[in-house]
């Protein structure tokens, strides 16, 4: 008996829930109340989400398909897997957008999807479901798309002429888990299908004779690790993202803690990882990127290479680093304030502007929304020296999450 559109709508938003890269930052600025059409990028009528873990979750997500060629040993939907399938037309697609969009339920669409007959057919009638909602429909709303591994140069161009964002997973952190876990696919030509689209966007990114700048996924690219599956600890891991943020100017690259599965390989973790480790890795990624810290120094606290869970890699890093404290926040320049645990980013810009016109206190960092407890033992600031606090044995102790009764349950 054929599914209702109900009934495969239960199935294939469920499937799409272990993809995490749903983010709807960085693209234009678009509103139909201006241009005409129908929805938004930002703005009035926007109905956002979230869930308790922190993914956003105000986007329609949904897969076309689970049905797949592939047998991917992680993979909930591989072909060997016994779990319902369903199947949407294109035509359902762009429909079930625009009706949740009139609903406010949603901001856009996040669509992914298994692989039907082969990479180019499935990409195909995704690119013909971005075309509609955008020609037909006059959508204005945010597009991210999963590009189909091996599909056509040709149609990946397409879709960056729809999307906002475009994606594809390099799925495990090294290709030696992926020959092992995902056999039927390629890990260099996904780099390579990453690499071109790399050179599209910045090519769409330079001004013409007109100066005007061609539409291109405006939102850039990302990609997906999963985190847990393989037994790469996180230096690995923090390695492999590091790279493709260099070598294809990622806008993300969003970490997933593998879930186990039924029926799944024996080579496959039977617990999932914890999902904090999924949350220092993001931590952590904020480090290299914008904090001026290394791959290297942010792993270095831990013989074993994985990041710290009691406490944030900064404060890891800084508690084995002792050396470098006390930073006096008077005089320490902006690169070894940004070390400083508790310092964020903003923070380090508005302490750099205020002690232009006066000598910065305890009170004044609070005033900034600094949790002291974190920085005290690290800094110097007027009428404030930690003294011997940073030789304390037990320091860590001060910083690591009260100890918790385990249930029996």
């Amino acid at each position: 008996m054929r599914k209702t559109l109900k009934e495969r709508l239960a199935i294939l938003s469920d499937a799409a829930k272990y993809d995490a890269s749903c983010a709807s930052s960085g693209t234009t600025k678009r509103d139909s109340s201006i241009s005409g059409g129908l929805g938004s990028t930002e703005g009035a009528g926007i109905c956002h989400a979230y869930a308790p873990d922190g993914r956003c979750i105000s986007l329609l997500k949904i897969l076309l398909t689970n049905f797949c060629i592939y047998d991917c040993a992680y993979c909930i939907n591989r072909s060997s897997s016994n779990v319902e399938r369903a199947r949407f037309t294109p035509d359902e697609v762009v429909w079930l957008t625009i009706e949740f969009y009139r609903r406010n339920y949603i901001e856009g669409l996040f669509l992914s999807s298994g692989i039907i007959r082969s990479s180019d057919d499935t990409m195909a009638e995704m690119v013909q479901i971005a075309r509609d909602l955008r020609t037909k429909h006059g959508f204005r709303g945010y597009i991210h798309l999963k590009t189909i591994p091996e599909a056509s140069a040709r149609l990946v161009e397409e879709a960056g002429l729809y999307a906002d964002r475009l994606s594809i997973n390099v799925e495990l952190p090294t290709d030696q888990g992926m020959q092992n876990y995902a056999p039927e696919k390629r890990p260099a030509g996904i780099r390579r299908s990453m690499g071109e689209l790399r050179l599209k966007i910045e090519a769409a990114g330079e001004a013409t004779y007109t100066g005007r700048r061609k539409r291109f996924v405006p939102a850039g690219q990302s990609t997906q690790m999963i985190v847990g599956a393989d037994g790469a600890n996180d230096a690995t891991i923090l390695g492999s993202s590091a790279r493709l943020y260099s070598s294809y100017s990622l806008k993300r690259v969003y970490y997933s803690a593998f879930s186990p599965i039924p029926d799944s390989s024996r080579h496959l973790p039977l617990i999932k990882p914890p999902l904090v480790r999924e949350h220092r890795l993001y931590q952590a990624d904020w480090l290299y990127r914008f904090y001026g810290f290394s791959v290297a120094e942010i792993t270095s606290a831990r013989a074993d290479g994985m990041l710290d869970l009691d406490l944030d890699p900064k404060l890891a890093w800084a508690l084995a680093n002792r050396q470098d404290f006390p930073v006096d926040v008077n005089t320490a320049d902006r690169e070894t304030l940004l070390r400083v645990p508790g310092f964020g980013t903003k923070t380090v810009k508005a302490l750099l502007a205020a002690r232009r016109h006066r000598t910065v206190r305890l009170e004044d960092l609070a005033r900034l929304g600094v949790v002291l407890k974190k920085v005290r033992p690290f800094i110097v600031a007027e009428g404030w020296s930690p003294h011997r606090t940073l030789e304390r044995s037990d320091l860590r102790a001060v910083f690591a999450p009260e100890p918790e009764q385990l249930s029996l349950l």
